[in-house]
């Protein structure tokens, strides 16, 4: 999948068989696939569900599917049936990674347990995602990232204050766990150097979201207080949160420390609060939260946004405007870090994670339905009369478009 002009990438000569759909699985194998792995996708007769989450659409590929999706190979395949799982079984013999987030207890009835393709492919490294785990109350019940955002009290401290429950709006746990698993493969695929031997990775979103509980839980442990919604506001430090500027706009400011407290007292023309008994320290700030807060409020009508947004930071105060995504997205520094890609007509997140010798890209855009079928029976040996004989059987499929290529 990489050309001769590219770097191969850290993954390069790690071949995973990506199983999974929707979300965590695919964000976790598209990671792979940035850093050099060659990713097989393989999707059911019906494909994922997500080529459905629109619109937008660009053909059969929804805007959610493109952002998960891309730089893999795209084979449709039928796993409800003996003969499509002899397809898997052949492609897993020289695989590195198998990735998959099917509802608890699936690949063990289709005889695919990780016991059982450990025994068949020792070096091989499973990573399994599910909801809750697959043991213990609530092993093996189905997840969903709103779901768990509630389930672990994420929900419970995000909100305004006085407000209700409010649920991230980015699937914070499905893209967690996604991460978290892209973390344990390559933990395991590391240890496998020692060893020889693979290993179960086991994600569930459960997991995922409690880790993220951060500093909230660190403070319920201490002093075993429930914490209160706070809107834009930190549990543990203040002033850091959105204020209004004269303007309407909104304007997040930090104060993390007393210098930088200090700073923010002198940028706004007023020096001498940081020397106010009940703001000193940020213990003796976050006693008197509110009447910090309305002081800030006053001195912020005199802010002009554009210029604070320009400065603040420069000052030495963590500061910035509350952008909107067209901003974002043409924003110098984060063009700047190749954080926007584009490729065969679509607009994509670029690769976060940088690296000097062998960085990450963007080689392939996200396919249509079983756009590789052909090609990737044809890399595992399969002569086209195998191949007529699948794809006559239904046993994989590929889009219409591609049928007279055998």
């Amino acid at each position: 999948m990489t050309s001769s002009s590219e770097p191969e990438g850290a993954l390069g000569g790690i071949k995973v068989i990506d199983l999974s759909r929707v979300l965590a699985g695919p964000y976790a194998t598209q990671m792979m696939a940035d850093h050099g792995a060659e990713v097989i996708k393989v999707e059911p007769p019906a494909g994922d569900m997500t080529r459905d989450w629109g619109p937008p659409f660009v053909g059969d590929v929804s805007a959610y599917y493109a952002g998960l999706n891309r730089n893999k190979q795209h084979l449709s395949l039928d796993l409800s049936r003996d003969e499509g799982r002899a397809v898997l079984l052949r492609m897993l013999a020289d695989a590195d990674v198998l990735v998959e987030n099917f509802k608890a207890g699936t690949m063990e009835r289709w005889g695919l347990s990780p016991e059982t393709l450990a025994e068949l492919f020792p070096g091989l490294v499973y990573c399994r995602i599910t909801g809750f785990g697959t043991t213990g109350p609530m092993g093996g019940m189905p997840g969903y990232d709103a779901v768990l955002q509630a389930y672990s009290g994420i929900m419970s401290i995000n909100g305004e204050p006085g407000g209700g429950p409010l649920k991230a709006a980015m699937p914070i746990v499905d893209l967690t766990t996604g991460m978290l698993a892209f973390s344990g493969v390559l933990l395991a695929l590391h240890e496998r150097t020692r060893s020889g031997r693979g290993q179960l990775v086991d994600l569930a979103l459960l997991d995922a979201a409690v880790s993220l509980l951060h500093p909230s839980g660190a403070n319920f442990f201490m002093d075993g207080k429930l914490p209160t919604r706070l809107g834009n506001g930190h549990p543990n430090v203040t002033p850091y949160q959105t204020f209004q500027t004269r303007s309407g706009d909104s304007l997040f400011v930090g104060g993390g420390n007393d210098r930088q407290f200090a700073a923010l007292c002198r940028y706004l023309g007023e020096p001498e609060i940081a020397d106010d008994p009940r703001f000193a320290t940020n213990a003796d700030r976050m006693a008197h939260r509110e009447e910090l807060a309305a002081v800030i409020n006053r001195l912020m009508e005199g802010i002009d946004l554009d210029e604070a947004a320009r400065s603040m930071l420069a000052h030495g105060v963590p500061a910035s405007r509350v952008q909107t995504l067209d901003e974002v997205f043409t924003d110098p520094q984060v063009l700047h870090r190749n954080m926007i890609e584009e490729i065969d007509g679509y607009r994509l997140l670029g690769v976060p994670v940088k690296l000097d010798r062998t960085p990450g890209s963007v080689r392939t855009a996200p396919r249509s339905h079983g756009a590789d079928t052909v090609e990737v029976l044809r890399a595992h040996g399969y002569p086209d009369v195998e191949i007529e004989e699948l794809l006559g059987s239904g046993i994989v499929l590929e889009p219409a478009e591609g049928k007279a290529r055998i």
